[in-house]
């Protein structure tokens, strides 16, 4: 049986905007909690900004990842609990055609993935514990859709802010993003200056 709530859009498109430049590293100098180490993107570069939707499967079955691919919209970043099954791949390369058909900002699973020779060839951040070629499979016994799952022990709800880049990952409450936001952009900014002074100093050191 499929449990499928609504969608939650709990952060606002400001607050979105405001983070598009805030480096993960810069929020693990603020913060422990909501940081998600055990997970890294399947290329770098990267940059993922956007807005949690939620997806638990039991550890087999895959099917309920089609519904919740029909109900993103663009920007949402599909977060898909594995239920522990990390030999497992979830993702692959057509459900991540029907991702950038839906202007998805990413992936994020707590499994892993296939298809890894074109998934890198796509605009599409996609975080993961790797790659395998054992994959779930179409079943239909259950599986959840917006609900609070856990991903490394972090707990994430719909509408939670997700940011990832190439040093990882975090899962932030609109509520936690709004308290982290002034002093992670003061941060950067005396960073971005001392940056600058070095640069003046020892331009040697950038050729």
């Amino acid at each position: 049986m499929f449990d499928i709530n609504p969608r939650t859009t709990a952060a606002s498109p400001e607050l979105l905007a405001r983070y598009r430049d805030v480096a993960t590293s810069t929020l693990g100098h603020l913060t422990d909690f909501g940081a998600i180490v055990g997970l890294t993107p399947l290329r770098r570069p990267v940059r993922l900004l956007g807005s949690a939707l939620t997806v638990r499967i039991p550890h087999l079955d895959g099917s309920v990842i089609r519904r919740a691919l029909e109900m993103a919209e663009p920007g949402d970043v599909l977060v898909i609990d594995v239920s522990g099954d990390e030999r497992r791949a979830c993702w692959g390369e057509l459900r991540s055609y029907a991702a950038l058909r839906k202007g998805l900002a990413g992936v994020v699973t707590s499994g892993r993935v296939t298809d890894a020779a074109e998934l890198v060839r796509l605009n599409l951040p996609v975080y993961s514990r790797g790659t395998s070629p054992l994959t779930t499979r179409a079943v239909n016994l259950e599986g959840e859709v917006n609900v609070p799952v856990a991903i490394d022990g972090v707990a994430i709800s719909p509408g939670d802010l997700i940011i990832g880049d190439d040093d990882g990952l975090f899962a932030l409450s609109p509520a936690r993003a709004e308290a982290l936001l002034v002093p992670a952009l003061d941060k950067q900014a005396r960073e971005a200056e001392r940056r600058r002074e070095l640069m003046e100093a020892h331009p040697e050191w950038w050729r």
